[in-house]
């Protein structure tokens, strides 16, 4: 479900900056924000690099990017 939310123009300029940097559109880019700092806040323990992590491997995993590890 889509809605319409106020944000600050600075986040909205910084938004639109880094989603240039990283080819996400501004709405995106701040999805992805929002979906970094839930996680974030969630588990204050995980740092940062982790939690991209997390979320490759779900991509990963829902591209059936995976194999079985094999114990020696």
């Amino acid at each position: 479900m889509a809605i319409a939310i106020k944000l600050s123009d600075q986040i909205v300029a910084e938004a639109k900056k880094y989603g240039t940097v990283y080819s996400r559109s501004t709405p995106k880019q701040i999805e992805y924000w929002a979906q970094i700092g839930k996680i974030a806040e969630e588990n204050p323990d995980l740092p940062f690099s982790f939690i991209k992590e997390i979320l490759l491997a779900k991509v990963e995993l829902a591209e059936g990017e995976v194999s079985n590890y094999e114990f020696g």
